[in-house]
């Protein structure tokens, strides 16, 4: 290490094997995420004593191979070629050594430089699992350090034995499968001799190379990037010369990697017991179709049960806040003798549109990503997403699209965000688009009010129902429209993937928390809050600026009369629908507004008052019915909308997100609306 740049130690593994354990216990809360150049994919970075020296930690995205098209692989091994960390970390799960290793191999064959932690040492020793570490040593030719990172076991002697990594090269023991094709690869060396620094020629570049990786594109390569992809192509050729097309080439390196780690955990592994006893008594239950099933969907429940009514106390408190911070902000606004239409712009538009998207917002999204996060912990959503798998499967998705959706109930621009765990980009496409079909917790506040007012009869449980049926309708629609585009627009051949089923683990309550509220939570609120600012600006402006005979939102009103009436609203409601964008909790206060006319967002005093309210202005059952429909089914808010855009990097799939749903909300409230006028109950 020099005192001129930071060291850089990346931290490699696959999925479920305690690697941001590791990273967690080494940096604490000097972390930041950040994403590689050109992708998507975020990678955390912070900062941890190495020796006498402050390092830099980098935890790459769980992977299983650094040869895919998945964006989290292509980013793991851009950061591993042209970052060149001045040393690796492979986390390996000691319970399952086969399945680790390939990743390990292939990462040896671009670094001098890397220690082995072997963790999660405990749950191999409740299997009855023995990893011989100096064998395993032995067999690699780099450090081994067996750990227990929840507990911190080992994490000491692995940062101890890395400082001397960093120093000190090494020689792996490399899978030597380049050998069997002599004239390729002996031209690939010749030729990459002249043209990369020798920091660069490991052995996995020269399948880089050979492959015409995406790399190239990065600006660090500007200038050799034609010469490279010219080597390339002729070495191509040689490989084809020499028997091989280029797609046999990568099964066979595939294979050489997998036959190596079977044969090294043959060798320094011992089982003493077939199985972990208390999981296996548990998915007896959780994954049988009779029990599981309607398990996971007790505990969804709950889940959901607990985020709705728990939201309430909090959100009451941030209102009451943001209300006394009014109250300061316009006295200071009053005592610089602000323009009043500047003053009512500023604290009746946007302030309150922000603090109503704040009050409403986080204390659902502060309950429900904790909750979310704390099943992925324990190791219940692999098995929710086992049970739910066919479903997708059979209308044309991925099974890991059943994960994005359970986000989506939170959030939807988290559930866009979460589907970047599907390797298909076809797949990932659906699972984004399709995401807004299932409500979030913007839209079931006006969801359950309007049941409990209009649908309930006088009876809370027919209300409880009501909901019940919207969120399986919500499901129906999101595996409808996937096998609808699956069989049109974005017709393919469905991917098969590999889906861990990792042991129930006790989770950890303060990672839990650091993580969803940091990484999710905030994240999300973030961009909510930077589109409602201009959105409050927006709303009072309709409200406020006198034309004709009313208002801007008047005008719109009427214009949008004929397509409400069709659909059995009107056009009052459709306005508040779109001024509502910014955040779905804002609609009904909008639609109240209207109804005072209000210059400002206002709040009924309670649900008899708001059913009152909207009784007058001509609401009926029917009328509640097809406003729950296209609730359900609409646009996504303009924070789920930048995060399409930024998640597709497309102006046409945004466009698309924001027509499907609602073609799909006129046409669902159009048949309803008409259907029951047709039954004279309309």
């Amino acid at each position: 290490m020099t005192a001129e740049r930071k060291c850089c130690i990346g931290l490699a593994g696959n999925p479920n094997t305690g690697k941001s354990t590791v990273f967690n216990a080494w940096t604490g809360l000097k972390q930041h995420t950040g994403n590689w150049s050109g992708k998507t994919v975020g990678m955390a970075s912070g900062n941890f004593r190495l020796g006498d020296d402050t390092a830099e930690l980098v935890d790459l995205p769980g992977i299983y191979s650094l040869f895919s098209d998945r964006a989290e692989e292509s980013c793991a091994r851009a950061f591993l070629a042209c970052a060149r960390p001045d040393a690796v970390v492979a986390v390996i799960d000691a319970t399952c050594l086969e399945r680790n290793l390939p990743l390990v191999l292939q990462v040896m064959e671009l670094t001098e430089h890397m220690v082995i932690c072997l963790n999660l040492a405990d749950e191999a020793e409740k299997k009855g699992i023995r990893v011989d570490t100096a064998a395993l040593s032995a067999a690699l030719g780099v450090p081994v350090v067996s750990t227990a990172a929840r507990s911190g076991r080992g994490l000491e002697e692995l940062r101890e034995v890395l400082c001397k990594a960093v120093r000190e090269k090494m020689i792996p023991r490399r899978t030597s499968f380049h050998d069997s094709f002599p004239q390729t690869f002996a031209y690939l060396q010749s030729a990459l001799a002249e043209l990369l620094p020798q920091s660069h020629q490991m052995p996995l570049w020269l399948d880089f190379v050979l492959e015409g990786d995406a790399m190239w594109e990065d600006a660090a390569f500007a200038e050799q990037a034609e010469e490279l992809r010219r080597i390339g192509k002729k070495a191509q050729d040689l490989l084809a010369a020499e028997g091989v097309a280029i797609t046999e080439y990568a099964q066979i390196r595939s294979m050489a990697f997998q036959k190596r780690a079977e044969e090294i955990a043959a060798a320094v592994c011992v089982k003493q017991t077939a199985w972990d006893v208390r999981t296996e008594r548990i998915d007896r239950v959780i994954l049988r179709k009779k029990t599981g099933i309607p398990l996971m969907l007790l505990l969804l429940g709950m889940v959901f049960w607990i985020t709705v009514a728990g939201a309430n106390i909090p959100s009451g408190w941030l209102m009451e806040g943001f209300q006394r911070l009014g109250v300061s902000c316009r006295w200071l606004l009053e005592s610089l003798q602000t323009p009043i239409w500047l003053e009512s712009l500023l604290m009746d538009g946007v302030f309150l549109t922000v603090s109503w998207v704040v009050s409403v917002m986080l204390p659902p999204m502060a309950i429900f990503f904790p909750l979310f996060t704390l099943l992925e912990d324990f190791g219940l959503l692999p098995r929710i997403a086992f049970q739910m798998d066919g479903l997708f499967q059979r209308s044309g998705a991925h099974g890991k699209q059943a994960l994005t959706l359970c986000m989506g109930f939170g959030c939807n621009a988290a559930g866009v965000t979460a589907c970047r765990i599907i390797d298909s980009p076809r797949e990932r496409l659906i699972a984004i688009l399709t995401n807004n079909f299932v409500p979030c917790n913007g839209r079931f506040p006006t969801i359950i009010l309007l049941a409990g007012i209009f649908l309930s009869a006088g009876k809370p449980w027919l209300s409880g129902i009501a909901v019940f049926l919207v969120v399986g309708l919500s499901i129906g629609l999101t595996l409808a429209v996937s096998f609808l585009l699956s069989h049109t627009i974005l017709r393919g051949i469905p991917s098969a993937f590999v889906l861990e089923l990792p042991p129930y683990r006790r989770p950890q309550i303060g990672q839990i928390l650091l993580r969803s509220l940091l990484d999710r939570t905030i994240f999300v609120l973030g961009r909510a809050i930077t589109v409602a600012v201009p959105a409050g600006a927006i709303i009072w402006i309709f409200q406020n600026v006198p034309v004709g005979g009313g208002t801007l939102l008047n005008e719109l009103a009427t214009l949008l009369d004929p397509l409400g009436g069709m659909m059995g609203l009107s056009g009052v409601i459709l306005a508040a629908f779109l001024l509502g964008m910014p955040a779905n909790e804002i609609v009904l206060p909008i639609l109240l507004m209207c109804y005072s006319s209000s210059g400002m967002l206002i709040e009924g005093e309670g649900m008899m008052q708001t059913g009152q309210m909207l009784a007058a202005n001509g609401w009926s059952w029917t009328t509640a019915l097809c406003a729950i429909l296209f609730s359900l089914n609409h646009f996504p808010c303009a924070t789920t909308l930048w995060t399409i855009r930024k998640e597709t990097g497309s102006w046409k799939w945004t466009a698309v997100s924001f027509l499907l749903p609602t073609a799909v909300g006129i046409l669902l409230c159009t048949t309803v609306h008409g259907g029951l006028i047709c039954l004279g109950l309309a």
